[in-house]
């Protein structure tokens, strides 16, 4: 027979050699050869595999992470892919995600697990991944694509469909998704999740499903899927016109403000931002994800915006003329629910690298690298100013609540410490370049306002899906990410008792973290949300049921200082300031990782932002609190405006 493949055809499939791997082997090896490059700096992209097996991928993905283990010890060299075992499939997503954000989105982690449970533990990280944009490979196991031993353990049957099983339900919460049904699937599967992961635009969760049976499989694969990769992460130039106008709003403006989001500290842009605003005299807000985007005590910083902003910033948003927002998506919080910038008046411009954050709230949509974006506008507003005045009022606000600050952070001698000046002495007493994680409760919101950022990557809050039990294992991952700092974990008690398990994890890896618990005996966000609209704190405290069958009762005696020895961390108790301090200076110097924990005082609150947060109150109710709580609603409702901008006039 003759060939009518093109010559280049028969050349390549007769100089290309085939490896013969089952798709569990070829996954590993092609995911150890991926590497990513920006502004000509090249790493490799995943810097390893968490992961727990069961039946569903011990044989499987198990075999080729030992496989690959063992071939890199006889070698004398690092494994292609390291692998970490977890103590739970949620939180290794979560330490995964948490090494991502440490790293500028420019290197990850896969997670595998194991069928039915084990994968569906991950759909929690899965959706924290994806909204707040940050890089992870889930693969998880799935049941057998031949279907010959139907129905097998934890398998989910249907009876209106035979090929749904639990993993249909990443879905929705995953940027990509696909499920390797046949060998032959798998480089385009990969491919895919590759192209989102390292997209800045498009990251999120990537999920890869691969059934128990197929990952055991052998497949003879081109030995070109296996050679190095390098994927380009680009930066977007604004378009000239775009800018000529974003440039024209912003010199006509008299109290314009920056929003500063996590776009800026991605994109690297710090330092572009400190220029332009030191350039212009604009004030510069920050939201959760933005923090850090100048140091605290920078002539332009006016601190947190929004919910849980500072007073100073939240004053400059009400009166600004043009906001100008950098790599934020306007959450809820940084507009306090759509009631922050209140000039009737008002006009944004709004730099972002996604079109869809670049929409929000109308105005001028500047679709671009936050770093980009800056330099250039930095020529196009030539010699503009915000007038003296405005920036002299701005330089005042922010040195009132810097005072505040200060008040907030002072301690008795003696006397049992509260959560702001917890955060004070850990703020004070850290090193510069240390870096503080959370991510559920009251204290997310009191860091905002009163955490005194110093370094670019020294605030990691997760505050996108604001997901309890997130930060021992997200504190992990930060300190995988940047071992040259000490890392403290925040944790309330609530959040702690839903995923303290990672403490073993950290001990086991020797990845010291300084987790400072904090044990206020209940739900303490909640509790002061649940006061704020009539709901009088109940089911928020850690209590006995009463002999009434409330609960009402004494303090539950949970000893969790023990709970977490037990769990192999050194504990340090702490109940005064100076015994805090001292805590913290043992905790920096020790080798391993060290709790504090500390009892405080939940009824004592940080100081107010003069802000709001929408939470529907009952229009109706027999209980008094719940009907004053209603009409302070509907004082706030009157001044939201459900859309800012329509359009850029």
């Amino acid at each position: 027979m003759v060939s009518t493949a093109p010559k280049s055809t028969e050349k390549l499939a007769d100089t290309e050699g085939t490896v013969r791997l089952t798709v569990a082997q070829a996954t590993v090896r092609f995911l150890a050869n991926q590497y990513v490059e920006r502004d000509g700096q090249r790493a490799k992209f995943f810097a390893g595999c968490l992961g727990i097996f069961g039946h569903g991928n011990v044989a499987g993905l198990g075999q080729a992470l030992l496989e690959d283990e063992v071939a890199a010890f006889e070698a004398g060299r690092e494994p292609g892919l390291r692998y970490v075992l977890g103590r739970n499939e949620q939180a290794m997503v979560h330490t995964a995600v948490a090494y991502a954000r440490q790293k500028d989105r420019l290197q990850a982690w896969a997670v595998t697990a194991s069928v039915g449970p084990g994968s569906t533990n991950m759909l929690t990280g899965a959706a924290l991944a994806t909204i707040n944009r940050l890089p992870v490979l889930l693969l998880p196991a799935d049941t057998f694509a031949t279907r010959v031993s139907a129905p097998v353990l934890q398998e989910l049957e249907l009876p209106s469909s035979g090929d749904v099983t639990v993993n249909d339900a990443f879905k929705p919460l995953s940027r990509y998704f696909d499920r390797v049904w046949r060998p032959e699937q798998l480089p385009a599967a990969l491919l895919g999740a590759m192209r989102v992961l390292t997209d800045p635009v498009e990251t999120g969760c990537a999920t890869v499903a691969i059934p128990q049976d197929v990952q055991a499989e052998a497949h003879d694969w081109p030995e070109s899927l296996f050679a190095e990769r390098t994927w380009h992460v680009a930066r977007p130039l604004p378009e000239r016109s775009v800018l000529a106008r974003a440039a024209e709003i912003i010199r006509g403006a008299r109290t314009p403000l920056i929003v500063a989001g996590g776009g800026v500290i991605y994109s690297d842009a710090t330092d572009a931002l400190a220029a332009f605003c030191h350039q212009t005299g604009i004030p510069v807000s920050e939201t959760q994800a933005g923090k850090g985007s100048l140091r605290h005590d920078h002539p332009q910083a006016v601190g947190a915006v929004g919910s849980t902003g500072t007073t100073a910033a939240n004053a400059l948003a009400a009166e600004a003329d043009v906001v100008i927002g950098i790599g934020t998506r306007y959450s809820d919080f940084t507009s306090a629910s759509r009631t922050a910038f209140n000039n009737p008046d008002v006009r944004f411009v709004n730099i972002n690298v996604a079109s869809l954050d670049a929409v929000k709230q109308g105005g001028l949509s500047v679709v671009s690298d936050a770093r980009e974006a800056l330099e250039a506008l930095a020529t196009s507003v030539g010699d503009y100013r915000v007038p003296a005045e405005y920036g002299a009022r701005a330089t005042e606000l922010a040195a009132e609540w810097d005072a505040t600050v200060s008040a907030a952070y002072a301690t008795d001698d003696g006397a049992q410490l509260n959560q702001n000046q917890v955060i004070g002495l850990v703020n004070t007493l850290s090193d510069p370049h240390d870096v503080v994680v959370c991510a559920a409760g009251s204290m997310p919101g009191d860091l905002h306002k009163l955490w005194r950022t110093r370094d670019r990557k020294g605030y990691h809050v997760e505050y996108g899906f604001s997901c309890m039990g997130y930060e021992i294992a997200g504190g992990i991952g930060v300190r995988m990410g940047a071992p040259e700092r000490d890392v403290f974990v925040m944790v309330g008690d609530g959040s702690y008792l839903m995923m303290s398990s990672e403490l073993v994890t950290a001990v086991q890896e020797g990845i010291k973290v300084i987790p400072v618990l904090v044990q206020n005996h209940g739900f303490a966000s909640i509790g002061g949300l649940s006061e704020s609209v009539g709901s009088q704190r109940f089911g928020t405290s850690y209590q006995y049921r009463g002999a009434d069958g409330r609960l009402d009762g004494g303090r539950l005696p949970v000893d969790l200082a023990a709970n977490a020895a037990s769990l192999g961390a050194d504990v340090i108790k702490a109940g005064t300031a100076a015994e805090f301090a001292d805590a913290i200076k043992v905790a920096k110097a020790a080798e391993r990782t060290t709790v504090i924990y500390v009892e405080t005082d939940p009824l004592v609150f940080a100081p107010d932002s003069q802000s709001w947060w929408d939470v529907p109150v009952s229009e109706v109710s027999a209980l008094e609190s719940t009907r004053s709580a209603y009409q302070r609603y509907a004082d706030w409702k009157k001044v939201q405006r459900p859309l800012i901008n329509p359009s850029d006039r």
